[in-house]
C-alpha cells in the first residue's frame, strides 16, 4: 500500500460519531435538535466532510498525495473499493437513501482541493465560488437529510452558506495567515488601501477595520437573504440550519462590537450563549 493510501485509512477509518463528538464545530452541537435516524445521518455526511477537509489541510502529506486522496473518496462515492473506510459504505449508503447525485458531494470534494492550489482571490466573485462549494453544496446535502417541502429552500441552503463561510473567514482571517492563505478579496483590500504586506505583518488599523465592517456587511446580507428565503413551511425541518445561523451571527456581532482583533483573539461564543440560542431555536420551532 502507498503512503498515500495508508494514510488515508488512518485519517478516514474512525467512526463517524466518534469524529464528530471530537469536533468543536456548531454543526455539531446543532445536531441535538434531530431525531435519532436523521442524525445518525447528518452525522454520517458530517464525517465525511471533516475527512475530506482533514485531508486537504494534512502537514503529512504532500499536494500529490492529497489529491490522490481526494481522488479516491471520488471514486468510493460511486463503487466500493478494495480495504475502503467503513465511512465510504456508509455514505454510499445516504446517497442512495435520500437519492443524492454523487456530482453534490463532488462540489465539496472540489472545493476543498482549492486550498492545495489556490491560496488568493481576486474578486469576490471568484472567492464566491469557494464558499459555494466549501458551505452552500454542504448545506444543499444536508437539507435533503433535514427533509424539506419547498423546492425554495434550496436557495436558502445556498444562502445560509455563504452567510456561514464569510463569517468564518472574517473570524479566521490570522490562523488563515499561517497557512499561507488569504481569502479576503484582493479587490477588498485595494478598496480600502490595505495592503496584502499590512495583512501579512498583522497591522491594525483603521482601514483594517473599514475592510471588516464591509466583509461583515456582506455576510449579514446573506443572512438576511436566507431568512428571508426560509419557507413557512420548512421553518421546523430547518431547525438545525436555523441554530447554526443564529450562532453564527452571535459570532459575527460579536466580532464587530469588539472592532474585528482577530490577529490577537480566537472569537467563539461561551457554552452558555450557545446554550441559550439552540433553545431559543428549539422554541421558535415549536
Amino acid at each position: 500500500m502507498r503512503r498515500s493510501e495508508t494514510a488515508a485509512t488512518v485519517c478516514i477509518n474512525v467512526n463517524a460519531a466518534k469524529i464528530t463528538r471530537q469536533s468543536k464545530s456548531n454543526l455539531a452541537l446543532a445536531f441535538v435538535s434531530l431525531g435519532r435516524e436523521r442524525k445518525r445521518d447528518i452525522t454520517v455526511f458530517y464525517a465525511f466532510c471533516r475527512v475530506i477537509d482533514d485531508i486537504a489541510d494534512s502537514r503529512e502529506l504532500n499536494v500529490t498525495e492529497k489529491n490522490r486522496n481526494l481522488d479516491a473518496w471520488r471514486r468510493m462515492l460511486r463503487t466500493a473499493l478494495s480495504s475502503e473506510p467503513s465511512l465510504a459504505a456508509e455514505v454510499r449508503g445516504l446517497i442512495a437513501k435520500y437519492s443524492l447525485a454523487p456530482e453534490m458531494l463532488d462540489e465539496i470534494i472540489n472545493g476543498v482541493e482549492m486550498d492545495l492550489h489556490i491560496s488568493r482571490y481576486g474578486t469576490f466573485e471568484e472567492l464566491r465560488v469557494y464558499c459555494y462549494r466549501v458551505a452552500s453544496a454542504v448545506g444543499l446535502v444536508s437539507i435533503e437529510i433535514f427533509g424539506y417541502r419547498s423546492p425554495v429552500c434550496k436557495e436558502y441552503a445556498i444562502e445560509l452558506g455563504l452567510a456561514l463561510q464569510m463569517t468564518n473567514i472574517i473570524r479566521d482571517v490570522g490562523k488563515d495567515l499561517q497557512n499561507g492563505r488569504i481569502y479576503l478579496p484582493q479587490e477588498d483590500l485595494a478598496r480600502f488601501n490595505y495592503s496584502e504586506t499590512e495583512l501579512q505583518d498583522r497591522q491594525y488599523n483603521e482601514r483594517f477595520v473599514r475592510l471588516m465592517e464591509f466583509e461583515a456587511a456582506r455576510a449579514r446580507q446573506f443572512f438576511e437573504r436566507a431568512a428571508q428565503l426560509l419557507p413557512r413551511e420548512d421553518r421546523h425541518s430547518m431547525v438545525t440550519a436555523e441554530i447554526m445561523s443564529s450562532v453564527h451571527r452571535g459570532l459575527l456581532r460579536r466580532m464587530e462590537l469588539d472592532k474585528f482583533r482577530v490577529f490577537e483573539k480566537e472569537y467563539r461564543l461561551g457554552k452558555l450563549e450557545k446554550a441559550g440560542r439552540i433553545l431559543t431555536q428549539l422554541l421558535r420551532s415549536l
